[in-house]
């Protein structure tokens, strides 16, 4: 077994291993988000400026330390914590975003990563404007039906090796990024982690499919129409270059290497869906922090998956694909100082109109009727770098929280919340979760990605204004 298997598998030990060690720990208070003024979000944003500023100012210390520096922001929260507030809280606060976010979120992506790698695209495909933009919209579609992580894993790779010997490559992956791994997520519960937890709340499955389906198909199709504009352009300023042949070398035909890593794909679509539909109940409590059975399930199908998919797909084939661990182990020392440091600012968002951010929470309704501009804005905005699940949910409550009158009343703002929280994940590299890996592949294939600034400034100049447009045409 593979060195890097260990990391989740050592995670989801410990789960176990502390379920039964502290099953009897009992209730324990949280972190009291009404309390917090906005200075508790300073290790955070300090975490997000070390990812913008430090590869660009101190590239070596950067490439060899930032797990530590992770941590040290993580620390930076949970110290002041243990002295304000106890070491009951700040134990309970880190084991509950432990167990119940971060390791579930490493072990799915560490599953996606693992199996879409071993998927590889044989034949020749040639970076065209006309290919790129195929593939873009190919992806676009799959993301609503195999998750924006799925779907970006799966295809990332073919568009880098297809655009391998083109000089302009960036764009591709950031126009990638909107679309794959972002904006074709929303239209099922399938697609976006905001919208699943729409769907455990009582939202229907094909709701969004319906309501977002003209929002999506237009900003889909203008992005893929400038895509394509900007790809010929530089293509011809290029030369039009044609892949490069090796006379010496057999061609191979299009198809699919590793396809029964597409039966393991399928496989953790379901286990995913199966966990939000199949209860089992709480199994044990770790300190306070409630281990539910189909969870602890999913996360051990998952790894099975994982490592089925490892053992099964030839290791000439992920060599060819490109595939090496440097990626997932990036996202996931990064990630555990960003879901970390978030922790206030999360607590604070979920105070509502009791917290330090109720002037923003008071901005999505007037005369007690919803805008639902301010809802799409809200929580697009902050869902570009907090999680977006919480803040889908946090504007889900504060609509109402009743699936059903939201539903019901085509006045009420699901869709903008649900628009919001899918759309503008892509406005940074940290809005999403996909969007950090596709950076850190494309980074490991040799395309110098634009720095965590850089990347906002083709989203603030592409995306903000679509989001400007759509939300005169559908929210005002």
């Amino acid at each position: 077994m593979s060195k890097y298997f260990l990391l989740p598998t050592a995670l989801l030990s410990a789960l176990v291993l502390s379920c039964a060690a502290l099953a009897s720990g009992g209730n324990h208070p949280s972190i009291p988000g009404t309390e917090l003024s906005v200075v508790w979000v300073l290790p955070f944003a300090c975490m997000l400026l070390s990812i913008a500023v430090m590869p660009l100012t101190l590239p070596h210390f950067w490439e060899h330390h930032f797990g530590k520096i992770a941590v040290f922001w993580g620390l930076a929260f949970l110290v002041p914590c243990f002295f304000a507030y106890g070491f009951s809280v700040a134990l309970y606060v880190l084991l509950h975003t432990l167990l119940l976010e971060y390791i579930p979120f490493l072990i799915l992506i560490f599953s996606l990563f693992t199996v879409a790698g071993g998927v590889r695209l044989t034949g020749s495909l040639t970076g065209s404007p006309l290919v790129n933009t195929g593939l873009l919209a190919v992806g676009t579609i799959l993301a609503s039906w195999m998750g924006t992580t799925g779907a970006a894993m799966l295809l990332i790779r073919p568009l880098l090796r297809a655009n391998a010997h083109r000089r302009y490559r960036v764009h591709s992956v950031i126009f990638f990024i909107f679309l794959v791994a972002n904006i074709g997520g929303s239209l099922t519960p399938l697609g976006d982690p905001p919208l699943f937890l729409g769907f455990l709340k009582g939202v229907s499955f094909f709701w969004t499919t319906t309501h977002l389906f003209l929002k999506t198909f237009f900003i889909s199709t203008v992005l893929l129409t400038i895509f394509y504009i900007l790809d010929t352009v530089l293509f011809r300023r290029e030369g039009s270059p044609a892949l490069p042949r090796d006379p010496g070398k057999a061609e191979e035909n299009l198809g699919l290497d590793g396809k029964i890593n597409l039966l393991f794909l399928l496989g953790v679509v379901l286990v995913v869906l199966c966990s939000g539909l199949v209860q089992m109940g709480e199994i044990a409590e770790v300190y306070g922090v409630p281990i539910e059975g189909q969870n602890l399930l999913r996360d051990l199908l998952l790894l099975a998956l994982a490592r089925l998919s490892w053992k099964y797909t030839d290791q000439r084939c992920r060599k060819m694909n490109g595939f090496s661990w440097t990626p997932i182990v990036e996202v996931g020392k990064l990630f555990l100082g960003i879901f970390v440091s978030m922790i206030p600012a999360i607590a604070i968002l979920r105070a509502g109109t009791d917290g330090a951010l109720a002037p923003l929470i008071r901005m999505v309704s007037h005369n007690g009727e919803p805008v639902n501009s301010m809802y799409f804005w809200l929580t697009g905005a902050l869902s570009s770098f907090l999680d977006n699940a919480p803040t889908y949910l946090v504007f889900f409550n504060t609509a109402s929280g009743d699936a059903a009158h939201l539903m019901a009343d085509t006045g009420t703002p699901l869709a903008a919340i649900s628009a919001g929280a899918v759309f503008m994940g892509a406005n940074s590299y940290i809005g999403n979760a996909p969007n950090f890996m596709v950076r850190s592949i494309a980074e490991e294939q040799g395309v110098a990605m634009p720095s965590f600034f850089g990347y906002m400034l083709w989203s603030v100049g592409i995306l903000v204004p679509l989001f400007g447009v759509i939300t005169w045409l559908f929210f005002v």
